[in-house]
């Protein structure tokens, strides 16, 4: 998700490659094109100290012995904008020393300004660092409570793997029913992201989109009568999302 988001900031221009300070033991692609544009990698600890907001974005897992070796390095009055699942506002301000906090659940898509950041902070000023840090890169969404991070993680953060996981089956569904893999894989791809596209430009509610497609005793009801009935989509993804967010809220207990 790191390297989605640097990714996303150089895309979008709001700030030079030269204002990133980058600390990665095992620096992706995104990481080693920011600093052949000047962002510095692994740099001394002294140099931490002039990052004035610190994305903290390593696994949920491995949080506190990171937030451990990098309190001590970075400025009194730094702001701290957390991407973790799970890890709530109480521990991350103690860990950080009191300094604000704010929590952001972002979505890979940032990396092509497409993304989508759940928000929620209770110091206003840290909440406004994180909009300012996240907006060049998709939709932001401000969240009342903290709990409701656990939904939006499961709802947003955790779902573009679900739709990768529908176009995979699709694409499976394809080739059983005859076509060649080549064929069923495009054909799934360019479906899906078109679909995508045309729900994102239009607007329009998809259950709307869904009726344009859907003629009454056609080859889509059919289809639809599967997916959406009993043990269909919607049970399937209900069930999908509350285990989602009951496995945020065991990462943060």
């Amino acid at each position: 998700m790191g390297g989605a988001l640097i990714a996303g900031w150089r895309l979008a221009g709001e700030w030079p490659a030269s204002s990133l300070i980058i600390r990665d033991p095992s620096p992706g692609d995104a990481a080693l094109s920011a600093v052949a544009e000047g962002a510095r990698l692994n740099p001394g600890d002294n140099v931490i100290a002039e990052a004035a907001t610190i994305v903290f974005a390593v696994k949920p897992q491995i949080w506190r012995p990171a937030a451990e070796e990098l309190a001590p390095l970075i400025a009194p009055g730094a702001m701290v904008i957390s991407i973790l699942a799970g890890i709530g506002i109480g521990d991350l301000t103690d860990a950080f020393g009191g300094r604000p906090v704010a929590r952001v659940m972002p979505t890979t898509a940032a990396a092509i300004g497409k993304g989508t950041a759940s928000v929620f902070a209770p110091n206003a000023v840290a909440r406004a660092r994180a909009r300012a840090l996240f907006e060049p890169l998709g939709a932001v969404i401000d969240l009342p409570a903290e709990d409701l991070m656990h939904a939006a993680t499961a709802a947003s953060g955790s779902a573009p793997a679900y739709l990768y996981a529908f176009i995979e089956a699709l694409q499976s569904a394809a080739a059983a029913a005859g076509l060649a893999p080549h064929a069923a894989a495009r054909l799934a791809r360019s479906t899906i992201t078109g679909a995508a596209a045309l729900l994102d430009q239009t607007g329009q509610d998809p259950a709307e989109l869904r009726r344009q497609v859907t003629s009454p005793g056609g080859t889509t009801q059919a289809a639809l009568d599967v997916l959406m009935g009993e043990v269909g989509l919607p049970r399937l993804l209900e069930r999908a999302v509350a285990a989602a967010a009951a496995r945020s809220r065991e990462l943060g207990a």
